[in-house]
C-alpha cells in the first residue's frame, strides 16, 4: 500500500527552483533512501514533507489524503515526524524534557510510558542519560535523542535527514542498525543521506537526485551494484 506520494513536486527559495517536478512513492513498510550530492534538494524534499516548506506546484499525498496545504504540526497528527538534519535538539533541556517534546501533539499522552520504554530500548545511553542536559551530550548522543524524539510522536512515516552526518565510524554503525530495527518493529522511513553506502545497503527502495530531479530509481541492491552511482556515491571508479 501507498503510504506517501509526491506527484510533479516544485519547491522554490525565491527564484531558485531547489526541486522540480520531482514525483516519489514510500510504501507502508518500506525504508526509502534519498541519495544525492550536497545541493541536491534531498533536504528541501524533506521540508517539503513535513510542511516546513510551501509548495510551488504539484501535490504530497498521504494514506490517501492530500495534505499538499496542511500544516505541519496537523502532518505530525497525521503521523508524520521527523529528524531533521543538523538534529535540532533542545539544548537547554534533558533527555526526558525533549523525548516529551516529542509527544506534544499527541492526545493519549498519559499512555506514553510504552513509548518511552521503545526509545530506552533502542537508545540504552539515552536511558542512562535521562536528567542530562541535551547539548552536553556527543554528536551521536544527540542524534539518538533526535530519532528519539520523533519516534515519541508514535510516527507511521520517519523522516531521517542525514542522521549520519559529523558522526565518528562506530555511531555511524549503530545508528543505521537501529534505524533498520525501527522499521523491523513497523515503522516506515523515508532517509536523506550522503552515506551512500549504509544508505543504499537497508534500504528495499532508493531515489538518486541531482539538481533538484530524480535521475535514477531502484532497490537499493540495484543501485549499489550501478557503476555510475559506484563512481560518484560510493568512491569506487
Amino acid at each position: 500500500m501507498t503510504l506517501l506520494e509526491l506527484t510533479d513536486v516544485s519547491v522554490h527559495y525565491g527564484r531558485i527552483k531547489a526541486v522540480s517536478d520531482l514525483s516519489i512513492t514510500v510504501n507502508e513498510g518500506e525504508i526509502v533512501t534519498l541519495i544525492g550530492a550536497n545541493g541536491a534538494g534531498k533536504s528541501t524534499t524533506m521540508r517539503a514533507i513535513s510542511g516546513i516548506r510551501p509548495l510551488s506546484a504539484g501535490s504530497i499525498r498521504f494514506d490517501g489524503e492530500d495534505i499538499s496545504r496542511l500544516r505541519g504540526d496537523l502532518r505530525v497528527v497525521r503521523g508524520i515526524s521527523q529528524a531533521p538534519e543538523g538534529r535540532g535538539i533542545f539544548p537547554g533541556m534533558t533527555v526526558l524534557e525533549n523525548l516529551d517534546m516529542g509527544a506534544y501533539a499527541r492526545k493519549d499522552r498519559k499512555n506514553l510510558q510504552p513509548d518511552f520504554d521503545r526509545v530506552f530500548e533502542l537508545f540504552p545511553r539515552l536511558s542512562e542519560r535521562k536528567t542530562q542536559v541535551g547539548g552536553t551530550m556527543s554528536g551521536g548522543e544527540q542524534q539518538m535523542l533526535a530519532i528519539g524524539r520523533a519516534l515519541m510522536a508514535n510516527p507511521r512515516l520517519l523522516l531521517l535527514d542525514e542522521p549520519s552526518m559529523g558522526l565518528a565510524p562506530q555511531f555511524i554503525q549503530q545508528i543505521f542498525r537501529i534505524i533498520t530495527e525501527i522499521n523491523r518493529q513497523g515503522t516506515t522511513v523515508l532517509l536523506v543521506e550522503q552515506n551512500a553506502q549504509q544508505a543504499l545497503s537497508r534500504a528495499h527502495r532508493a531515489y538518486v537526485l541531482e539538481t533538484g530531479q530524480i535521475t535514477k530509481t531502484g532497490t537499493g541492491k540495484e543501485l549499489l551494484a550501478d557503476t555510475s552511482i559506484k563512481e560518484a556515491y560510493l568512491g569506487v571508479g
